[in-house]
């Protein structure tokens, strides 16, 4: 299959954005050649800045595979944003949906065309200390099980140097460099005949998260630990502790004393 038309709107981005990416940030872009040049994929990138989706998107536009990404369905219905959003084939998100593959579906009838979908599995801008990619979300293993397309991992890193996560200003000087590698498609044929259960969905994101890692420990010279960041695991671990600070010392005691 043909590799898309980037078409005018992706072009007048790229007028737009392009020469502000270039002066502010230095480019050190790798794996272009894992890129498919035909035919639809998945990339799955890490996210640690609010401005890593211009950066990368700036490196995926390079590869001459546009990237389609999954964004908030209100981007679409306001203006300027909403005709730029839609003129470039970006897929809207309905949060309301219940039915999580139904989100997902205009995300599979891209991949099906042709397309390269861009997902941030980690659902937000990561949370771990050090930088280093959370657990991941099923959105991406869906999409990629459903249509069998290839996945690419794609590590990024010195977009968060120029705005650090929930930071409001840029770090401007020095020149900060964008790190970007690419890896090998993910190998995910050992759930293609298996049927979509959450403990599936569950495995195969972590293999494509651990993929990911594995850029990005090549960018950074350094060993990821040994277990990701799970937010969700924290929050619990936060209410259990918050939970017992409010207990009275005559609860405890109580407690204590019924066995629990």
């Amino acid at each position: 299959m043909p590799r898309r038309r980037i078409g005018f709107w992706y072009r007048f981005a790229a007028v737009l954005c392009k020469p502000p990416l270039v002066v502010l940030i230095k480019r050190d872009w790798r794996g272009m050649e894992n890129i498919p040049a035909e035919g639809g994929f998945i990339t799955a990138v890490n996210h640690n800045s609010h401005v890593d989706p211009f950066a990368y998107a700036h490196y995926q536009y390079n590869t001459g595979r546009v990237p389609r990404f999954l964004a908030k369905a209100g981007l679409f219905r306001k203006g300027f944003v909403g005709a730029a959003m839609r003129g470039t084939g970006q897929i809207p998100v309905y949060r309301e949906s219940t039915d999580a593959l139904s989100a997902f579906r205009a995300a599979i009838a891209a991949v099906e065309r042709g397309e390269c979908v861009a997902f941030y599995p980690e659902g937000t801008l990561t949370r771990d200390p050090d930088g280093w990619p959370m657990t991941g979300k099923t959105g991406a293993a869906r999409v990629a099980l459903q249509t069998r397309c290839p996945v690419i991992p794609v590590a990024q890193w010195g977009a968060n140097e120029l705005l650090p996560p929930y930071a409001k200003k840029p770090n401007l000087l020095p020149r900060k460099t964008h790190r970007v590698l690419a890896g090998p498609p993910v190998d995910l044929t050992r759930f293609y005949d298996k049927e979509m259960t959450p403990d599936v969905l569950k495995e195969a994101t972590e293999v494509i998260m651990a993929a990911v890692t594995a850029q990005l420990e090549t960018i950074r010279g350094e060993k990821a630990p040994e277990k990701p960041y799970d937010p969700r695991q924290v929050r619990i671990e936060q209410r259990r502790r918050a939970a017992a600070l409010e207990k009275t010392p005559e609860t405890a005691q109580q407690e204590e004393g019924q066995g629990k």
